[in-house]
């Protein structure tokens, strides 16, 4: 089983910007992607990336993040720019071993989940 390090999160204010990064290492990873989870709601996607590294974001950080990896030491980051109050939430790495596209039911149900970065945008 791949294991995930999420590093990078923290305190910041409204508008400013955060880094985060995923270390992957154990196995071969594939698809990667970045989710979240704010208190009471439910995980949301919010970037992934191909192993050829083509990405989608969700509508709601679009223009804002980008997502980003690097094969060969095997890392994801998460570039936050303009952040919000609402993209407070625990960020959490995904990686997918069984598609080189990132396909959510299988890629959220089967990879490996790092064990999440707080994130909290000030107002």
């Amino acid at each position: 089983q791949v294991r995930l390090v999420e590093s990078g999160g923290g305190l910041v204010q409204a508008g400013g910007s955060l880094r985060l990064s995923c270390a992957a290492s154990g196995g071969f990873v594939n698809a990667m992607a970045w989710y979240r989870q704010a208190p009471g709601k439910q995980r949301e996607l919010v970037a992934s990336i191909t192993r050829d590294g083509y990405s989608n974001y969700a509508d709601s950080v679009k223009g804002r993040f980008t997502i980003s990896r690097d094969n060969a030491k095997i890392t994801m980051d998460l570039q936050m720019n303009s952040l919000k109050p609402e993209d407070t939430a625990v960020y959490y790495c995904n990686a997918c071993q069984r598609s080189a596209i990132y396909i959510r039911g299988i890629c959220s149900a089967s990879g490996s989940w790092g064990q999440g970065t707080q994130v909290t945008v000030s107002s």
